[in-house]
């Protein structure tokens, strides 16, 4: 028996700008992490094995628990306090990095981070889902204020490691956790989550989450999505290689988010235009040039515009997936599904990251066109979810 759909109540007051700032919190810390965190290890003596070792093990942990985080987030009362844990415990492992700088308790300190941070960003953005499922907001007109943050984020990061070094980057990254305490405080409180979808509830919602296309379609993109763990790790250090200062780093960073800021500013318009699939798939094409391209250039304006394509290599995979996500699940499973998401894409970032020490020993630069094959994979497996879509789901 299938329980009747339930109207949505009105939206809590300022429902859109609270939800954004839950988000921008996160980009403020990924601004200063991201970019920058391997600096800070390269500042401390570690080689390339040891960076990649830092920041690929975490990850893998990460992926582990974040499924089922996830799921317990859907079924709390509130998800807000899913946001309010995450960030409390991350502050607390953000401070524990400065009592040390040997491998193995940064190591260690740095994997506990990666799992109690990991169910915040998956949580964020299913509020986003919850907006679009239950009150048609627009989900890119939400989410852009989220790079919006990270691209401030990375250029006072650039500038002040130009000023003070690698160190500056702790400090960052606790001002980035405090704010998350206090926007888990202030996000707004939906109640666990209900069935909004005619096409997608009850039985046929758990269905759904299960329906092949849609987990091959998550693995794909994702197989896609970690193709970038290379240029996250070692970007920053091969452009500094190059003679870049800080600030030429940092507008690197910057103009590939700006570009994926747009994406998101005419996602309903792209909505409009293709479907889920198309969007997936011209997201992973232009992946596979990125990185067959990327060794080539040693001039600033060439990087400028293979950074610039990071509006299709991620920003066309992340709002085709995720309105794949809200097309076939339903809404008490936003959640889930997000942390199904963001399990795979940990899973391959992950890997990709733990192995790019190594890449990057034996073939340098050269590297990214081993990212180009690893893209071209996730197409394969993408273009296998897209053939067992149903024949009324339509695609691209």
């Amino acid at each position: 028996m299938t329980l009747p759909e339930i109207a949505p109540a009105p939206p809590p007051p300022w429902y859109r700008t609270r939800t954004a700032l839950v988000f921008c919190a996160a980009m403020v810390v990924n601004g200063f992490g991201l970019p920058y965190f391997s600096v800070f290890l390269k500042d401390l003596g570690f080689s390339d094995v040891e960076i990649s070792s830092i920041l690929g093990v975490p990850q893998i942990v990460r992926i582990i628990l974040m499924p089922v985080l996830t799921m317990v987030a859907d079924r709390l009362p509130d998800r807000a306090w899913v946001l309010i844990s995450s960030a409390f415990l991350s502050l607390m492992t953000a401070l524990a990095l400065f009592l040390t700088k040997e491998f193995w308790p940064i190591l260690l300190i740095y994997t506990a981070q990666a799992i109690v941070y990991a169910p915040y960003v998956p949580v964020a953005d299913s509020l986003f889902l919850t907006g679009v499922r239950r009150w048609a907001y627009d989900y890119g007109s939400m989410r852009l204020w989220g790079s919006v943050a990270f691209i401030i984020t990375t250029l006072v990061g650039g500038f002040a490691i130009q000023q003070w070094g690698g160190m500056i980057v702790l400090p960052g990254m606790v001002f980035g956790f405090s704010s998350m305490v206090v926007m888990g405080i202030i996000a707004p409180r939906t109640g666990r989550a209900r069935k909004y979808s005619p096409t997608a509830s009850g039985a046929a919602g758990r269905r759904n989450l299960r329906r092949a296309d849609l987990q091959f379609g998550m693995i794909g993109i994702s197989i896609v999505q970690g193709s970038h763990g290379l240029l996250y790790t070692f970007a920053s250090i091969h452009w500094m290689q190059l003679g870049f200062n800080g600030t030429d780093i940092a507008f690197l960073w910057s103009i590939g988010v700006l570009a994926e800021i747009l994406t998101f500013l005419f996602s309903k318009r792209l909505h409009q235009r293709f479907s889920a699939w198309s969007l997936m798939g011209i997201g992973a094409s232009v992946a596979v040039l990125r990185w067959i391209l990327f060794p080539y250039p040693t001039g600033y304006g060439w990087f400028l515009c293979l950074m610039v394509m990071h509006a299709l290599t991620f920003g066309f995979c992340h709002i085709g997936i995720q309105r794949l996500i809200v097309e076939t699940v339903s809404g008490e499973q936003e959640a889930t599904a997000q942390g199904n998401y963001y399990f795979y894409n940990g899973m391959f970032t992950a890997s990709v990251t733990f192995i790019s020490g190594y890449l990057n020993v034996q073939f340098g630069v050269f590297a990214y066109q081993i990212m180009a094959v690893i893209a071209l994979i996730g197409i394969a497996v993408a273009a296998f979810g897209w053939s067992r879509r149903p024949v009324a789901a339509g695609g691209g």
